[in-house]
């Protein structure tokens, strides 16, 4: 089932040399730059160190570039499956997504345009985010409302002759700080009495710089601000762009959603599993380097049962993940919605044990910048929130196994049919 191709097999080792000769060492040193650089939340001085750009021609020249996009003539022409394997690679590094292109929320932006942007659209916003001339910012969710119900979006995309009128406050607008965000994908309510509740919302393409759009602040995740990508916090007042700025035209917004998360969680769930994998790794080493009580560390305090712990977690969810983007390839995305939704639970939380496993071996070190542990801790914690909260997901699976046996969720005391 898992098997892959010859053509995969190249990526997948290339992919692997790559990080192992060009991103691993550098890596450490360039995180510090990005750290010494882009201090505090003032978004307008934040940059990339310029070896970022030189790693970036090097991936495009190598071929390793767009390995997300299924589309051959555009990207690699990688099925989810096969992309899922590089995805795990690049997660265990906290900067090789963005040097192959292929990182959040870029790579969701730019399927959404490849699937359902019109040629304008493509030619406008889709080639330079292919060619990693531009970078972009998706805005969903909300401040004032709970956004694990995405109908109680507040914003408006209001159409108003051949314009629309763009009114709301979005935060959690990851991306919103990098100096090269130039589009910004806004989803928001467009209201129409004819439509049930999920046809009645839009995602519009607002070019960053429009007159109305002002960056509020970045918000920083247990203190780090994430630069210099940043997650912020941005309104949008009687913000007015061309009516062909509607993507795939108004109220198709959840279902042009569904098609933008679905790869996506996939990517984000496989990017958990590598980063488990590296503070896995970091875990053993440090455990093995340091002694205590005459013993090393990793042989003390029933250390070695969490490191076999760590091992089955992980393979466990990987291959739940594989077996989820199987599904995709093959039967589509609504024949693997259980599957979707379990990896989007139990990906993070294996990482969010994994890595708080390595953090308690490292001890001091393990709660500083000086390793990438509390960076995947971040990144664990986050995405149990990002792209639909733990809650839901589990709602929706449970859905899901109660319509196999002819029950619906919500009735009363209903019998299936036998």
């Amino acid at each position: 089932m898992f098997e892959q191709s010859t053509r995969a097999q190249d990526f997948i080792q290339r992919t692997q040399q790559f990080i192992k000769n060009e991103v691993e060492p550098v890596e450490e040193q360039m995180i510090k730059e990005i750290h010494t650089n882009n201090v505090g939340g003032d978004w307008t001085s934040w940059h990339w160190p310029e070896q970022m750009e030189e790693l970036k021609q090097k991936a495009k020249q190598a071929g390793l570039w767009n390995m997300f996009l299924p589309c051959p003539e555009l990207g690699q022409g990688l099925s989810v499956q096969e992309y899922a394997h590089i995805a795990e690679l690049s997660g265990q590094s906290l900067i090789a997504p963005i040097i192959f292109n292929c990182n959040a929320p870029d790579s969701g932006n730019m399927e959404v345009l490849w699937r359902y942007g019109s040629e304008q659209q493509k030619a406008q916003w889709l080639m330079p985010l292919l060619a990693g001339e531009i970078r972009s910012v998706f805005c969903m969710t909300e401040p004032d409302v709970a956004s694990s119900d995405a109908t109680n979006m507040q914003a408006t995309a209001v159409i108003d002759g051949n314009e629309i009128i763009l009114n709301g406050q979005k935060w959690w607008s990851s991306g919103l700080g990098d100096p090269h965000a130039k589009i910004i994908i806004f989803m928001a309510h467009t209201p129409d009495p004819s439509k049930d509740r999920h046809h009645q919302h839009s995602m519009v393409l607002v070019p960053i710089d429009t007159v109305g759009i002002k960056i509020e602040r970045m918000l920083p995740v247990f203190g780090d601000y994430d630069a210099p990508h940043g997650h912020g916090e941005v309104s949008f007042h009687n913000v007015r762009v061309p009516l062909e700025n509607f993507i795939g035209g108004a109220g198709q917004g959840f279902e042009i959603a569904q098609g933008r998360l679905g790869p996506g969680r996939i990517h984000h769930c496989m990017r958990c599993i590598g980063a488990a994998e590296k503070a896995l790794e970091l875990m053993i080493h440090r455990g093995m380097s340091r002694k205590a009580f005459g013993k090393e560390l990793l042989k003390l305090g029933g250390n070695l049962e969490r490191v076999a712990e760590a091992r089955v977690a992980i393979d466990q969810a990987r291959l739940l993940t594989l077996y989820a983007a199987y599904k995709m390839d093959t039967l589509g995305n609504m024949a693997a919605l259980t599957e979707i939704s379990a990896i989007k639970v139990v990906a993070p939380r294996v990482l969010e044990h994994v890595v708080d496993m390595a953090i308690q071996l490292y001890g001091g070190a393990g709660l500083s910048q000086d390793t990438p542990l509390t960076a995947f801790f971040a990144q664990a914690r986050s995405l149990r929130l990002a792209d639909g909260p733990d809650e839901v997901h589990k709602s929706m699976i449970a859905k899901l196994e109660l319509a196999k046996l002819g029950y619906r969720s919500g009735e009363k005391n209903q019998k299936p049919s036998v």
